[in-house]
């Protein structure tokens, strides 16, 4: 009997001294709440995005993974029922739209951009105004993001149409998927120059080449919306709270965003 109480008590001794340190890994275990985001994110936003991101995740130790692709790409992917938690369109009509057809939250505008003509060759950008570099007949090839799924491309057409050289620049035209994809074409010298977004031009590849703000291309308004199917709303909205974020700001106008 004296071993048996003293087997029984051992055990209890060791079980005793076992529940702190499993309370506290019971502690460091995230909550439901504080698990992996997943977003769908315009291809414009990658760099800015991936800076606040990696603020919020060292706030909250929330990890928010993007992916990234041409606005009009990720819509289709979100209405064909892709597991994103929330879409960071370069537009406002789609996540409109998401919202109207019972798929998202109501959106908000997280982000105003301005579509920029880019080139790698400083030389590009001696010519008096972008009409007049485009001009210039040592020009052979021009990136533009597709203008049907891209809101980039598709303000930098509307700039082209606006002051008549659209239908004149279609031999030159060289289509990239989406707006990232335009700016390494251009950065890699693979086409002379590209319409790319403001936020290319302070990168550090950016930042080595010139160009011209096309003031005739309108604004791109960016909206942003969580989708209803989340099944991690809470840290989703966290998420999108910290968008909004007078630090989250700081990040965006460094990108050229406003």
């Amino acid at each position: 009997m004296k071993i048996c109480r003293f087997v029984v008590t051992f055990i209890m001794v060791i079980l005793m001294s076992s529940l702190p340190a499993f309370a506290m890994e019971q502690a460091q275990t995230p909550a439901p709440e504080e698990g992996k985001i997943s977003a769908a994110v315009a291809a414009n936003f990658i760099s800015a995005f991936k800076e606040i991101a990696a603020a919020f995740e060292a706030k909250t130790k929330i990890k928010v993974e993007g992916t990234f692709s041409s606005t009009g790409n990720l819509y289709n992917q979100v209405t064909n029922n892709a597991p994103y938690d929330l879409f960071l369109s370069a537009d406002e009509e789609r996540p409109a739209k998401l919202n109207k057809d019972g798929v998202a939250d109501k959106p908000f505008i997280y982000a105003k951009g301005q579509a920029v003509l880019w080139s790698a060759n400083t030389d590009f950008c001696k010519a008096k105004n972008w009409k007049a570099a485009l001009k210039n007949k040592e020009i052979k090839k021009i990136s533009i993001a597709n203008t049907d799924t891209a809101p980039y491309g598709a303000a930098a057409k509307k700039a082209l149409e606006k002051v008549r050289m659209w239908d004149a620049l279609q031999d030159k035209l060289v289509n990239a998927q989406d707006i990232a994809q335009s700016f390494q074409y251009a950065s890699t010298s693979a086409v002379d120059a590209g319409f790319c977004a403001m936020s290319a031009t302070v990168s550090e590849q950016g930042k080595k080449g010139c160009f011209y703000v096309i003031k005739e291309a309108p604004e791109i308004i960016q909206s942003a919306c969580i989708l209803k199917r989340t099944t991690n709303r809470a840290a989703v909205e966290k998420f999108m709270k910290f968008l909004t974020s007078s630090e989250a700001k700081k990040i965006k106008v460094k990108y050229g965003y406003r």
